[in-house]
Parts: structure tokens; sequence; C-alpha cells
């Protein structure tokens, strides 16, 4: 119940639906009840003329009031001068007026369901939204911990078990309880003694819906997981096809996500099967209370001492059908319900999760960077495991620092500490003295541009991956970013320039064309601060070449930091930092390094004997 308040509360206000829903509700019950309540008058016009007819001369105009009686008075007494005058005539008007009931109804139904759609459609808005705006917010170490998989089920999946089965369980539960308090009223009205004795169904039905509907929240919650590790191993199989069919490891993959997919089928079958199983007992039920209801109510019609019209137990059948399926409606949405509140649960368990980058309530604003970037004695840790231990370095304005090592060493933990990635456990990161806690992150980060090993790039054009996040950029602008990172001569011979789409995370370009449209996002924001982590490494000898260029526009009068492998990308470097095992274990410019005779010529020797 608490999953269920708080999900309805991205439909709020309420009383943008609820009024307008429940007018329209009530007009499409009410009309539905004076439709089938025509069929009395109609019945004992088609099977009991003689008497009908007797009946309506009899009959006066009523007295005005608002009251049920009186607008069954003045029907029949309009049916009753038709039915003098002529009974055709009486059968066309009632005809009339159950098409009209009908109309009436319906338009009750449709504009009640428009209404429902309305809340629908904002409640996912807004839940796709939360979601996006807390996953974009979280830090990195959050998705160290969740599967890519398993959050796309949640975004995808889950929010539509949320449309399917929670938003139209709403709509069942607002309106479907009228209906049968509704014609429960219509029913005792017409027979209280009828009525008693087949109430019984309802508690009946509601205690074996309940029984199943525990049991399918507990398989809901496993189906789900098991959903998030079917499309986890499958987007993983799409990420490295390559690697797969290279290794000959299509039968291994095959049976891995095989065995996966049957286990999610295994579970998935008995939840439906159980949710399934609600329909049946109700339409059983269902058939036997009518049986039950036709055996007792005929004797109340053809009995020694007949309490009922045969019209009228006619029309209580009709009325106790549309009982019926309401009943079941409700019957069925308690348990798929529950399916849509364990996604519910999913959800919220993602928008739940602490942020662990925080920004304090009153943190420093600040727009330029001018003096010095500073570690000072920074230990961080990443799930109980050491990765920097005591470092101090001091980066002045307008320098290129280079952090080398072996892969493990700490270097991008370093670099993914200024942006604040994450958050040191000891000592400090400072920006011209300010610790980047202290600092607005968005101020923060606006100071950098990253240019990593993977290009990362986004479905859409040239341009607008050039200028990503300012919508109102300059053409000018981007073209003069394109041609400092030495990318404007190939986006000039693409199909259509600069407005060419470049396919998922680029794939229509080769690698240093992608690493060189990165290169041109960065000179386009112009931050005086870049890091640049590997960003050459993946790249051919030619390409590597035209990218270094670029790179080399890139840091000119701007302060840097740069990881690489490949040592003599940075022998220009205004101080080498050499890494290992978390600590900084040499530092100097390439040739005093070389002259130290340390780890440092060794790795060069290494890749010079490569």
């Amino acid at each position: 119940m608490k999953t269920f308040k708080r999900l309805l509360q991205y439909a709020t206000p309420l009383h943008h639906y609820l009024p307008e829903y429940l007018i329209y509700t009530i007009i499409g019950i009410i009309f539905g009840l004076v439709n089938f309540s025509a069929l009395i008058p109609l019945l004992d016009l088609l099977f009991n003329q003689t008497n009908a007819q007797e009946a309506a001369k009899n009959l006066v105009q009523p007295h005005f009031e608002f009251s049920v009686y009186y607008f069954i008075d003045l029907f029949k007494y309009h049916l009753s001068t038709y039915i003098v005058q002529d009974k055709m005539h009486a059968l066309y008007f009632v005809g009339m007026f159950i098409a009209c009931c009908t109309i009436l109804a319906n338009f009750g139904r449709y504009m009640s369901a428009r209404v429902i759609v309305r809340l629908r459609m904002t409640m996912l808005k807004r839940v796709r939204n939360d979601l996006y705006t807390k996953l974009t917010e979280q830090s990195l170490s959050f998705y160290h911990d969740k599967k890519k998989g398993e959050i796309l089920t949640i975004m995808a999946s889950d929010v539509q078990e949320i449309e399917s089965n929670v938003v139209n369980s709403i709509q069942v539960f607002l309106r479907d309880p009228f209906i049968i308090i509704a014609y429960f009223i219509a029913l005792f009205f017409m027979s209280t003694k009828l009525t008693l004795f087949t109430i019984w169904y309802f508690p009946l039905s509601g205690f074996i819906i309940s029984y199943i509907s525990k049991k399918l929240k507990q398989k809901g919650h496993f189906s789900q997981s098991l959903l998030g590790r079917v499309l986890s191993i499958f987007e993983e199989s799409i990420g490295g096809i390559r690697i797969i069919q290279a290794f000959g490891a299509k039968k291994f993959m095959q049976n891995k996500f095989g065995s996966a997919n049957q286990e999610f089928i295994d579970v998935s079958r008995s939840m439906y099967n159980q949710r399934e199983l609600a329909s049946p007992i109700t339409e059983i039920l269902s058939v036997s209370v009518i049986l039950i209801l036709i055996l007792y109510g005929g004797s109340l019609v053809i009995g020694e001492n007949p309490i009922m019209s045969g019209a009228v137990f006619m029309t209580y059948l009709v009325f106790y059908s549309q009982i019926l399926q309401p009943a079941k409606n409700i019957s069925t949405a308690i348990t798929t319900i529950q399916k849509g509140l364990v996604s519910s649960e999913r959800i919220f368990d993602v928008l739940d999760a602490p942020v662990t980058i925080q920004e304090k309530p009153n943190a420093d604003a600040i727009k330029d960077f001018n003096n010095e970037i500073v570690y000072d004695n920074i230990n961080f840790s990443y799930e109980q495991q050491p990765v920097l231990k005591n470092v101090n370095l001091t980066i002045k304005k307008g320098q290129i620092i280079a952090l080398v090592g072996r892969s493990g060493a700490g270097k991008s933990t370093m670099a993914d500490l200024l942006p604040r990635f994450y958050d040191v456990q000891g000592g400090a990161v400072k920006i011209d003295g300010h610790d980047v806690r202290d600092l607005k992150v968005e101020d923060l980060r606006s100071l950098m541009g990253v240019v990593s090993q993977q290009a990362i790039l986004f479905n859409d054009s040239v341009f607008n991956n050039i200028a990503f996040g300012y919508p109102d950029a300059n053409k000018e602008e981007v073209i003069r970013a394109a041609k400092i990172a030495n990318a404007h001569e190939f986006i000039e011979q693409l199909e259509n320039g600069y407005d060419t789409n470049i396919g998922d995370g680029g794939m229509k370009l080769s690698g240093g064309q992608r690493q060189r449209l990165t290169i041109a996002r960065a000179v386009f924001k112009n931050p005086p601060i870049m890091i640049l982590d590997e960003a050459t490494s993946a790249l051919d000898t030619e390409s590597e070449k035209l990218v270094q260029g670029a790179l080399d526009k890139l840091m000119e009068s701007r302060t840097s930091i740069v990881i690489a492998h490949r040592l003599s990308t940075i022998q220009y470097a205004s101080e080498i930092i050499v890494m290992e095992k978390g600590e900084i274990v040499e530092r100097g410019n390439h040739q005093e390094l070389l002259a130290n005779g340390g780890i440092y010529r060794r790795l060069v020797e290494m890749q010079e004997f490569k």
C-alpha cells in the first residue's frame, strides 16, 4: 500500500483528474442503469400485452419531484400513452429511449477513459523523467554496482509494467466499485430478499483472489531480476560480438543466454499461470451464483405465491450480469497490480539510491581557474581496496602534467577526483585554494574538458555532437573547433557535412574521426583545464598523428592532465608523474627521468624495444 500511495503521487494533483473522472463515470453508470431498466416495460409490452394495456389506461401524469420514483413514473406515463395509441409506437419509443441511453452511457465511459489516459501519460512521463534525472546525477560508483541490463530493464520493462498493470488497475478501482454499488442499489430496489441471498459470492471470491495475489508478488520480484540478467547478457553480447566470434565462443554465450532465458521463462510461466487463475475462478463462481440465482429467483416467480413478475426477474438477471464483469475486473486487477507494484519497488530502489557526490547547501561558486590545482595528501579506496595512498601534487596554471605507470597504478582515479566523479576518503583536491567538495558541482565541471580513450559520441548529427550541451551554438564556432581538432576536412566530405548523422556511438566514422570529434567537442567548450585519458592509445599510427596534432592545439594555453601509455606522446610535458600501486614514485621532465634510470626509463626502453 505504501508503494501504491507513493506511485499515486506521480498523478498529483488528483483534483485535475478525479472530479472530472467521477462525473463522467457516474453519467455512464446512471444511463447504463436507466438503459437496462427500460427492459422491464419492454418485456411487459412484448410478453404481457393485455395487462400492460390495462395498466396503461389507469396511469396519470406524475407531479414533479426530484426522486427516482418520479422519473420512473414519468417514463411509464409516456410509455402508457403510446401503448394506448399504438403498441408499435410504444415499441419505437422504448427502442429510441434505450438507444439514447446507450449513447449517453458510452459517452460517459469514453470521456472517463480519456481522463485516465491523461493521468496515465502524466504518471509515466514523470516516472521516466525522475528516473533519467536520477541516473544522470548518480556518481560513477553507482554504475560499478548496477548492471547496464538491469538499468535498461527498470527504465523500459518496469515502467511498462506500471502502465499495463498499475494504471489499468487504478482505472478499475476508480470505476468498477461505483458500478457494483450502483447496480446493487438497483438490485435491492428490485428484490431485497433475492439480493441478500446472492451476496455471499463477493467475500468468497475476494478471499481466493487475495491468496493468489500474495503468491504472485513473491514471484514478481524474482522474475524482474531475472529479466535484468537476460538483458545484461544480451547487451554484453552485442557490445562484444567481435570477441565472441573471434574466440569461437558463440556456443558458450548461446548456452549462457539460453540458460538465463529459460530460468526467466520458467518463473514467468508460473507467475502468469497463477495470475490467469484469477479469471477462471471468478468465472466459475459467477456462473455458479447465476445458476443459484435462476433456481432461487425462478421459485419467486413461478411459485404458489409469486412475489416477482417474469419481466422484473429477467431484468434482475441482466442487472446482476452487469455486476459480475466489474467484480471479475476487480479480482483480476488485485492480482495484476502485484506485478506492477514489484516493478514500482524496483524503480523506487533506483530513485532512493543515495547520490554519493552531494553538493553542499551553500556551495561556493567558481567561474575561473587562476592559479593552481593541488592534490593534498590524497587517499582513496574502492570497495576497501586502496587505490591512492598519500598522494601530493601541485599543478600550476598552464602546465601540462603527464601521469604514467602500469595499469592499475591509480592514474585514471587521480584524474577522476578532480571533477568529483569520486570523492576522496582522505586529504583534499583543491582548485585555487578551494576544496572541490565546497564548490558547486556544475561550476567545477564547467572548468574542465575530458577526452577519453573511448570516443563517446551520440546518435545525432556531427554539429550536435561538437556543440553537445549547447543547443544555441553558433555554426562558425563549431567549424572553428573542428578545424582546431583537424576534423573539418573529413566532416566536409561527409554526405551532409555537419548535419550528417554519425550513427549509434559514431559507428559511421573511423576511430580517428570519432576521436577528433571528441576533441572538437572539448575545444568548443573551451575550458581552462583539460583531462586527456589515453586519448590516442586505441588508434593506428596515422590516426594517432592526426589526433596528437589536434591534442597539441587543444592544450595550447590550457592546464592539462595527460594520462598516457604511449610515452612518446608526453615527452613535451612540463612534468611527468610516475605512479606505482597508488603512489608517486618518480617525477620530473622526460630528460631528468631518463637520466635517473628508474621505472620511467624501463618503460621507455620497453616501448622502444617493441
